[in-house]
């Protein structure tokens, strides 16, 4: 590693393609699959094989109002997006993307994607949170399911599609800063080969981020190892602001003591949760939908549940999700993941037992700013949406923002496909493929051979994965389900402490092949970026609304806080730009009490 240290960066090897794609996902490559089909040269760069992506841990299905179990519409799914977001979304982009759905989800079935039946052939679609017909009457099933394994079909055969149409792959490939000119347009990327070490510089026309979500930043979470931030960790670096990251998603049923996570879909096909009377208590917080009230709803019954004394087990710190009254033939059917889960990770059978659950860190609603179109956007000489030109983003790094302040069930896979293909159709309308490469700055990769040398620059220094674990302790303790000033404050404090440290992590392995330690290293420049984004906002929106609980500002503060939150690295300091409340076509969903 120290030979390539010592050289320029303009030195480096280089490569040439249309678009380089950061991320293998759903969004990634549904995003590639559009550009190799138009016959774009594109490189996929990511850090694990690409159906390991985390895409491939989805569970319960994808939205869409196909109408295929009773009465359904774009328009009500719609409804339900925008109250299940508090009314933080923005309705043009969630009109958008619920129009778009049936025609994403037939491609998919076009595409060979092997959905659950129905008698006459149709789609499956099961129940969710938060799903209604007719504007809130009462439950609809929307979510288009392949067993509990969706994200996993899907991303199977979003992969199969891409070896066909010819999509350069760079396994295990890290993506560490991208390039800007001089007029902030991104002309390339700067990426380590893992299992080498050898840095390159990819050039591009196009780059896209699809990094998935920074789940990692917290102790007890259902998100993969490799959800560390990288998207947003490099867009940080790069003085492009992130939006709304104080609101993260806690899913109400993670296993109790692993995090791993147990799909809605197990509410969906009739599961119920029990404190330890054995009473379904979701009754009496959400009368209407029960346990299919939206997630960050449930979560904070949950948790309520519990610290008022009514949870489960020795502790009392889980309550119990029941399915046994399902049969075992239902079980083994649509849920045999989840079996396979609660017998491996809760050591229960849930044909005979129940599962014990609690709210676990899940998804990230905010991100890396853009249109609808996928395109990244940042405030420019007094326009809050002026463009980075060659730069989008998709998928959960990205905040369109369809999410709001709480994402709907099934809304994430269908965010996936629906601005993947958005994005490459934009990409492929510009025909940027026709254009010459942008010429790279002479000082394009400095900033990121300067991050390497630092690692070995030094005999002794911090531990990158201490320094990770205290990231994760202090997001968990200070940046939980139900939030105060006094701890908000604190974490603040201890996250800016942590990040000081950062900047003294070194590596004791010299080596350059399979150097683990280098990799968790520049992980964790990622993590603190994506932390002090998030508990930096969090401290500053002061009010409660949608998975941003907050003990002192109980209350949703319509007049002040229908607005998203710009973080910048440089400064540390917040911005902020009004939710779009206009959809295209129909008319506005004006902010209501959220009562289920």
């Amino acid at each position: 590693m120290a030979d390539v240290l010592n050289h320029l960066s303009n030195n480096l090897p280089r490569r040439k393609f249309d678009a380089v794609i950061i991320g293998a996902g759903g969004a990634g490559m549904r995003c590639s699959l559009q550009l190799a089909q138009a016959g774009w040269s594109v490189a996929v760069l990511t850090k694990v094989f690409p159906t390991r992506s985390h895409t491939v841990a989805a569970q319960g299905g994808i939205g869409a109002s196909l109408g295929n179990m009773s009465e359904d519409n774009w328009y009500w799914h719609m409804f339900d997006t925008v109250k299940g977001s508090d009314y933080l979304g923005d309705q043009d982009a969630i009109e958008f993307m619920c129009r778009e759905a049936p025609k994403v989800v037939y491609e998919l079935e076009h595409f060979g994607m092997p959905f659950d039946r129905n008698p006459d052939g149709t789609i499956y679609q099961r129940p969710f949170g938060g799903h209604t017909a007719n504007f809130g009457e009462k439950p609809v099933q929307r979510a288009c399911a392949a067993a509990d394994r969706t994200g996993h079909a899907l991303l199977h055969t979003l992969y199969q599609r891409n070896v066909q149409a010819r999509t350069q792959f760079f396994v295990e490939w890290m993506a560490l800063d991208i390039i800007r000119d001089a007029e902030g347009d991104c002309v390339g990327v700067v990426a380590l080969e893992m299992e080498t070490g050898e840095v390159m510089i990819f050039e591009s026309k196009t780059t896209v981020f699809a990094t998935g979500g920074a789940g990692r930043i917290w102790a007890a979470s259902t998100n993969a190892f490799i959800n560390t931030g990288d998207g947003m960790g490099i867009a940080a670096r790069a003085g492009i602001p992130l939006e709304d990251m104080e609101f993260w998603q806690f899913h109400p049923t993670g296993v109790a003591g692993a995090g791993v996570l147990i799909t809605e879909g197990v509410r969906g096909e009739g599961g119920i949760l029990l404190n330890k009377h054995g009473e379904r208590f979701m009754e009496r917080y959400a009368p209407t939908l029960k346990d299919l009230a939206p997630r960050d709803f449930v979560s904070r019954s949950m948790d309520q549940e519990i610290k008022e004394g009514r949870g489960c087990g020795p502790d009392g710190d889980h309550v119990l999700l029941k399915l046994d009254h399902l049969g075992a033939d239902t079980i083994m059917k649509r849920l045999p993941s989840i079996r396979e889960i609660a017998i491996k990770f809760a050591n229960v059978d849930p044909i005979r037992d129940p599962i014990p659950v609690v709210p676990t860190i899940h998804y990230q609603m905010g991100g890396i700013p853009t249109n609808i179109h996928g395109q990244v956007v940042v405030p420019k000489n007094g326009n809050p949406n002026s463009i980075v030109n060659g730069l989008y983003a998709i998928g959960e790094c990205a905040c369109v923002s369809v999410h709001g302040a709480n994402r709907l069930g099934t809304n994430s896979l269908l965010d996936l496909v629906v601005f993947g293909r958005a994005a490459g159709n934009h990409i492929v309308s510009e025909n940027r493929r026709a254009s010459e490469h942008k010429p790279l700055p002479a000082d394009g990769g400095d900033a990121t051979l300067a991050r390497l040398a630092r690692l070995q620059g030094s005999s002794s220094g911090e531990n990158a994965q201490d320094v990770a674990n205290d990231i994760r302790k202090t997001m968990q303790a200070h940046c939980g389900v139900f939030r105060t000033s006094d701890l908000l404050a604190e974490g603040v404090s201890k996250i800016n402490e942590i990040g000081e440290r950062v900047g003294r992590i070194h590596i004791k392995d010299k080596s350059k092949v399979f150097n683990t330690a280098r990799v968790e290293a520049l992980e964790v420049d990622n993590l603190i970026e994506t932390a002090k984004a998030t508990i930096v906002s969090a401290d500053a929106r002061k009010e409660s609304r949608g998975a941003h609980a907050h003990r002192d500002f109980p209350v949703r503060d319509d007049a002040n806080w229908i607005k998203h939150s710009l973080w910048f690295s440089e400064g540390d300091r917040l911005e902020y730009k009004p939710v779009n409340m206009k959809p295209f076509t129909v008319e506005t969903f004006k902010p209501k009490a959220r009562t289920f």
